[in-house]
């Protein structure tokens, strides 16, 4: 059985974002960690940070709300930023 990290990580932060829970927690990656960087960089988590574990490290991305507890991160923008993701900034095409 094949799994795709990057889908199970983006999968762990929308369903925490959807419960509205302040972090969701993941094993952790150079890959994640980049793509988690991206992710502060680009306003849709608050922080990450990585914290050692004895067998693996774990992943901790703090979530980002707005003032009325409205979610920062949502379906279209995790898409668009995907898409981006996929085909480079300069060939997405505009909606």
């Amino acid at each position: 059985m094949l799994t795709d990290p990057i889908a199970d990580m983006l999968t762990r932060i929308r369903n925490a974002n959807k419960a509205l829970h302040e972090k969701a927690t993941m094993p952790s990656s150079k890959m994640k960690v980049e793509l988690a960087r991206l992710l502060k960089e680009e306003g849709y988590i608050r922080d990450y940070h990585v914290e050692k574990g004895e067998s693996f490290d774990t992943l901790v991305v703090d979530l980002k709300f707005g003032r009325n507890r409205e979610r920062v991160m949502r379906d279209a923008e995790r898409e668009n930023l995907i898409l981006d993701w996929d085909l480079g900034y300069e060939e997405t095409p505009t909606t």
